[in-house]
């Protein structure tokens, strides 16, 4: 798993307002809790934050975070943003134990070409990610699948997939997770899909068109005895 380096120093200024002048000076406030230790208040460099957490976004990340001089192993539990200006405004660190395992969501990448492909077919996947059980630093940032060897008709499931030593697999050993089609299948897989997004734009017109039909102006219908009195004034 990627380990990032980080560093931050004790927050001793609370509230909004505490808050804000922080942000501005060029700082982010932070908090750091679990492991069964007390909920600590942090405040991290605002660009040298961001670099790393673009480095591990949508990732699995070990963040060896020094507290003013303390390592501390932890996991970014939240990143909260302006959801106007994208700019940073609290995080949230959960620190872990090297030694316990957890589960975590891996992707799945695939490597080679498979044979089936060289003969005409099409490589189709299904699931892309597959959970893991295991200590942080025995998790793979990816699980490479080689698929060279299979051909049309064939299929790999999770359970046929070669995992790393000391992680075992939580997710349903069952679940499809790449096949290769033949040329015939994947022809009519094609066709298939442009007769449903055919009909998906006819329904979408349809609705269109009764949408405007029900909002054209309906004639007036007097309620009874209404024209009587009408004439009579």
């Amino acid at each position: 798993m990627l380990q990032v380096d980080m560093s931050a120093s004790i927050r001793e200024s609370f509230g909004k307002g505490a808050m804000r002048r922080l942000r501005v000076s060029g700082n982010t406030p932070a908090v750091l809790y679990g492991n069964d230790k007390d909920v600590t208040s942090l405040q991290l460099e605002t660009k040298s934050f961001l670099k790393n957490l673009y480095q591990i976004s949508r990732k699995n990340a070990v963040v060896n975070l020094s507290v003013d001089g303390d390592t501390r192993h932890v996991m970014m539990r939240e990143v909260q943003t302006d959801p106007v200006t994208d700019s940073l405004i609290h995080a949230d660190f959960f620190e872990i134990n090297l030694d316990t395992t957890r589960t975590f969501s891996v992707k799945v990448e695939f490597v080679g070409k498979a044979i089936g492909v060289d003969r005409g077919g099409e490589l189709v996947t299904h699931n892309t990610v597959i959970d893991l059980e295991g200590a942080p630093l025995d998790i793979p940032d990816v699980v490479s699948v080689d698929v060279s060897g299979i051909d049309a008709g064939e299929s790999i499931l999770f359970s046929n997939i070669e995992l790393p030593a000391n992680t075992k697999m939580v997710s349903d050993g069952d679940i499809l997770c790449v096949e290769v089609i033949s040329a015939k299948a994947a022809a009519a897989l094609a066709a298939a899909g442009e007769a449903a997004d055919a009909a998906a734009a006819e329904a979408d017109e349809a609705s269109v068109a009764a949408a405007a039909d029900g909002g054209a102006a309906s004639p007036e219908v007097p309620v009874e005895g209404e024209s009587e009195e009408a004439e009579s004034e």
